[in-house]
């Protein structure tokens, strides 16, 4: 009998240990609901802020509103069918169907020590910002319509794969790709898809005739210290934990984004002759957007470097891309964005490495993985295969939607401005 009681004791132990890892924890689903907070407050109000005092007055409620659609929109088919081909049990390169609207997730629903709704809510906000990330290339041109089945076709035939390959046990992943929380998933997709947007739609009226400038500056800043703060979310939520993760990620996001901003201002300034608030938000910007892929493998000195590599070579692609190469991707997207991520992912498979003195971040060592130059492999695969799908798909799509609902306004309705144009509405209207 004793034997028996032992026994017994013993079996109803194991359940405890084998799941110990899985009972929720609450201070890790405390965070990540506060990260998914600040992932949302990137978009509304932050990038509708950013974007939309970039533009001329006559547009800038058109910005706000694809914004606030293109959220709308994303998360309804995020539901329905993006959250499953990004992380349903499928193949290397597409996701099941088993999490159809949602199917199986319940109140009780861990993944990992988390709410699986809360993860599915969490990865809900990256959906939504990055199709909104990408109106900067074609904005002030393009039909709000094609804005919407542009951004719906897109979400589902490239942010959902791509979400697959280096997120969700796709192929990229299995390769062993650093990507923390988006160098290739949001940044070069958004980036890429904006250029290729720029490229088919054409410049706007009066692009290298005269200076398009900024309407308002005030509400730019504002964004750009909305998305600020909710970078930290963005990254530091990426962690999936309250832990030191986390706070390393947050540490290292604020470096790169401080240094990336004071890189850019100086170099302008050097440059120019003054420091412009337009520059220093931009290489904030760039600091942020290129220290994404990394934020999860680096220590402090290496997001120092690649915040300065991010304001000084972003600032040079901005130029390249309008000046040398005449594409009027209007608020800079690919230059800011696409290079940044590309950027980001390329050195973190550098400075994650514990070999690096006091540049060590903590992502892997040389016993694990044979060599830098072999992390930089996997890297490179990784940039190149989602720069060309990206690249390819967004054109197919592009014409696609030309096709059924047409891609651009006429020159008289560019010239009236899209407030009015497509919302019968005035962004001000004080008069």
């Amino acid at each position: 009998m004793k034997r028996l009681l032992i026994s017994l004791f013993f079996l109803l132990s194991i359940p405890s240990l084998a799941f110990a890892e899985t009972e929720l924890n609450g201070a890790n689903t405390s965070w990540i609901l506060t990260s998914t907070a600040l992932v949302l407050f990137m978009t509304l109000p932050g990038l509708a802020l950013f974007y939309g005092g970039l533009v001329r007055t006559r547009n800038v409620l058109s910005i706000l509103m694809q914004c606030f659609a293109i959220a709308g929109i994303a998360s309804i088919l995020w539901l329905v069918i993006g959250y499953s081909i990004a992380f349903a049990d499928g193949n290397a390169y597409f996701g099941g169907l088993s999490k159809v609207l949602f199917a199986g997730i319940q109140e009780d629903t861990l993944a990992g020590d988390i709410p699986e709704s809360l993860f599915a809510l969490f990865q809900m906000t990256f959906a939504v910002i990055t199709p909104a990330l990408i109106i900067g290339g074609f904005a002030e041109r393009i039909k709000f319509s094609a804005v919407l089945l542009f951004s719906s076709i897109w979400l589902l035939v490239v942010y959902a794969p791509v979400t697959h390959w280096v997120w969700g046990g796709g192929w990229l992943q299995q390769m062993g790709l650093l990507d923390f929380a988006g160098g290739t998933v949001v940044h070069i997709t958004a980036g890429t898809a904006a250029l290729v947007a720029a490229i088919v739609l054409g410049p706007r009226r009066g692009f290298e005739k005269k200076p398009i400038m900024p309407h308002n500056m005030t509400m730019t800043i504002m964004g750009a210290g909305m998305l600020w703060v909710g970078w930290f979310g963005f990254n530091g939520g990426s962690a999936l934990a309250a832990n030191g993760d986390a706070a390393m990620a947050m540490l290292v996001t604020h470096i790169s984004a401080a240094a990336g901003a004071m890189t850019w201002m100086f170099y302008e300034w050097a440059k120019f002759g003054k420091p412009s608030a337009l520059g220093a938000v931009t290489g904030l910007i760039a600091g942020l957007g290129t220290i994404t892929p990394a934020s999860g493998f680096v220590g402090p000195s290496g997001a120092l470097v690649i915040g300065i590599m991010a304001g000084f070579v972003c600032f040079n692609a901005v130029n390249i891309v309008k000046q040398k190469l005449k594409i009027d991707d209007s608020l800079d997207v690919f230059p800011v964005h696409g290079v940044g991520g590309i950027i980001g992912t390329m050195l973190a498979g550098v400075f994650a490495s514990t070999e690096l003195g006091v540049f060590s971040g903590q992502g892997f060592t040389l016993e694990t993985i044979t060599s830098i130059p072999q992390q930089l492999t996997v890297q490179a695969i990784g940039v190149l295969a989602t720069l060309i799908y990206t690249a390819v798909a967004t054109y197919i799509i592009l014409k696609v939607v030309q096709a059924i609902v047409g891609l651009r306004v006429s020159e008289d309705e560019e010239a009236e401005g899209l407030d009015i144009v497509d919302h019968e509405e005035r962004g001000y209207d004080m008069l």
